[in-house]
């Protein structure tokens, strides 16, 4: 039964063609004429129940069990992209009651103070050994921007910090708040090529252990802080303020409080620099109530917003203005691209971290999976440069016309 209802609904997909492979069986499934085609490899019975009644998410958890093999897993993702944006639709499962379990697990996950620390934990201290082995030198985990096709991640994500700071118009006389420090790398280069002061905040402790570090090798210690605290308990005022995909984290309920408090901790003239994740307005009400693969397995607590309910927050919270906003979607795909070669390339010292073969799949698939949405367009990556009332900067796009002197 459910093996015939899987072949059924992947027949009516119509963002590619999908070989199915089961033994000596083969069934070409799939409409459309996108060119994309995939080959999945059915290894286990348990494959068809698991897509059955847990739709997408049953999918990619059957991979991680190793219940299925494909091809190329980013094209058969695209396929599955593109069949939710011609048919707004992509979950192939039928059980209502799978689905609510997951949003109560969900909605259990929500970022309270304390719910925010676990669920950064749960991602963000895996191991910093680990998140080494796929990240660039200055261990960047957002969007790069190649000013090139042929640009390296390392020359990819010294350009987009680069265009973070012009944007926001830094100079020494500059007090930076970052929400989001990661691993220290835009505090560092903010400071050092800058010369502004930087307090930067997170709640994973072993960020801030190694962000500490790096200042302190950098002998920036003068100029750069790194606090473990909420967003919600940070006092004072800053010049500017920058945030670099940590929006995700933040949660749906609590958008028009993030940009309260944020407008509160700048000064009248104050700039601040947003980028995020962003999924399409009219996928975004279903979107934060569902509960996917990465809400489930990699992120907990996330959700992604939409531009418009971003700017319907601001609106609503804050006396910050929107002044300029750059779409830089397109570069996630060969930013994730990237990360992923690096990891498979890397599986040995992987293992050697303890991580085993469920970690590894569960991590392609994730890479794969994400890849495929910045691809459709399903997803895309924003930067917001906004600003208080009194902030007179010349626009951000003749800032950055105009010639570099450092």
């Amino acid at each position: 039964m459910a093996r015939r209802l899987v072949l059924e609904r992947l027949a009516r997909f119509g963002g590619g063609t999908i070989e199915v492979q089961e033994g000596r069986e083969r069934h070409v499934l799939g409409t459309g004429d996108s060119g994309l085609r995939a080959r999945v490899q059915v290894c286990s019975p348990r494959f068809y129940p698991a897509v059955a009644l847990g739709g997408g998410t049953g999918a990619a958890e059957a991979y991680v069990q190793g219940w299925w093999q494909c091809d190329d897993l980013v094209t058969l993702c695209r396929i599955g992209a593109l069949n939710l944006l011609h048919q707004g639709r992509m979950d192939l499962g039928w059980s209502r009651a799978a689905a609510m379990a997951d949003r109560l697990r969900h909605a259990l996950r929500r970022n309270t103070r304390q719910g925010s620390r676990r669920n950064i934990a749960a991602h963000y201290d895996l191991s910093n050994e680990f998140f080494s082995l796929f990240l660039d030198r200055e261990m960047m985990y957002s969007c790069a921007v190649f000013p090139h096709a042929e640009s390296t991640l390392e020359e990819a994500s010294f350009h987009k910090l680069e265009l973070v700071c012009r944007k926001l118009d830094l100079g020494p006389s500059d007090h930076l708040l970052e929400i989001g420090t990661g691993w220290g790398g835009l505090a560092l280069h903010a400071a050092g090529r800058y010369g502004c002061r930087v307090t930067t905040t997170t709640i994973s402790a072993q960020q801030a252990g190694l962000a500490r570090q790096r200042v302190a090798q950098a002998g920036l210690q003068d100029r750069v802080e790194v606090v473990m605290e909420d967003y919600r308990q940070l006092r004072g005022q800053y010049d500017k303020l920058v945030s670099v995909e940590m929006i995700e984290a933040v949660g749906h309920h609590y958008y028009e409080a993030y940009f309260r408090q944020c407008a509160d901790l700048l000064k009248p003239e104050g700039l601040m620099l947003l980028q995020g994740i962003t999924i399409a307005d009219w996928a975004y009400g279903s979107h934060r109530y569902a509960v996917d693969f990465i809400k489930k397995h990699i992120f907990p607590g996330s959700c992604i917003p939409s531009v418009t309910a971003l700017g319907q927050a601001m609106a609503a919270g804050s006396d910050l203005r929107l002044v300029d906003l750059q779409e830089i979607g397109p570069h996630y795909v060969p930013t994730l691209a990237a990360w992923r070669q690096r990891f498979l390339g890397n599986l040995e010292e992987v293992r050697r971290l303890g991580f085993d073969e469920r970690f590894i799949r569960l991590w392609t698939y994730y890479l794969c999976y994400c890849q495929a949405g910045f691809q459709e367009r399903y997803l895309g990556d924003a930067q917001l440069l906004l600003a208080k009332p009194l902030n007179r900067s010349r626009p951000a796009q003749e800032r950055l016309a105009a010639p570099d002197a450092r």
